[in-house]
């Protein structure tokens, strides 16, 4: 079964073409999508068939599905068309980058997406419907469930549960040593999580701060800022 259909006709369904037909031994025979979302009868050349009458047009029998979604909803969306795919009896293929780092023995679901130069440590475990994106690290014995959504460059360390329905931000980072995301968080990009998370919490940074100086004035107030701080700092050792 080296056929597989697209699920999708947007930036993310473009994306799973790029990488299945540049990296993958399959061969993408047709997108398909919710009837009342197609704009056009093809993309790149090829069938646009609505996802309500799939299943009779390409059998399961002969075809598999990739269904690679955002995690709008929280995953939900992607959990939904996932679900009704695998009951029309689809197989659904998981896309691992070549250029990822992974080892023998790696546990990984269906409808799984690993990005490039991600790296999956030994005795990990990625569930159903998981998408990590590029240069992600997921350390040594860390179990990831299904239907989340781990964005570029997050850090989960080693032995870390994620449980399911939750958004990892991009350059966000989980401690190691046992820590527990609980089910349908949101963690926000750049946040570092170093203890067990609440079911549904949402985690976000400080937003970055407009400082009072226009770019082109910055080189001289960021030398008057640096000199402040010097002259306050040479006071404080003579007052101490």
């Amino acid at each position: 079964m080296k056929n597989v259909i697209i699920f999708g006709n947007g930036q993310a369904a473009e994306m799973n073409y790029f990488y299945l037909t540049h990296s993958s031994p399959y061969t993408v025979t047709a997108f398909t999508v919710d009837r009342t979302y197609i704009k056009e009868d093809t993309l790149f050349g090829l069938p646009m068939v609505p996802f309500e009458d799939v299943e009779s047009m390409y059998s399961p029998h002969e075809y598999k599905m990739s269904i690679l979604m955002s995690y709008r909803n929280l995953n939900r969306v992607r959990a939904e068309k996932y679900d009704q795919a695998k009951a029309k009896g689809y197989e659904l293929l998981s896309y691992v980058s070549p250029k990822a780092v992974t080892w023998p023995g790696l546990a990984i679901g269906e409808n799984c997406y690993i990005g490039e130069n991600s790296v999956i440590c030994p005795f990990a475990e990625i569930g159903n419907n998981v998408l990590i994106g590029a240069g992600s690290l997921i350390g040594h014995h860390s179990v990831i469930k299904d239907h989340c959504f781990i964005a570029p460059h997050a850090v989960v360390l080693g032995s870390t549960t994620i449980e399911p329905y939750c958004l990892i931000g991009a350059n966000s980072t989980i401690r190691d040593g046992g820590v527990t995301i609980a089910r349908e968080c949101i963690i926000g990009a750049g946040v570092t999580i170093t203890a067990d998370t609440q079911e549904r919490g949402v985690y976000i940074g400080k937003a970055a701060e407009l400082l009072p100086k226009p770019s082109n004035e910055l080189s001289s107030w960021l030398t008057w800022s640096m000199n402040r701080i010097t002259r306050q700092e040479v006071s404080g050792h003579k007052r101490g």
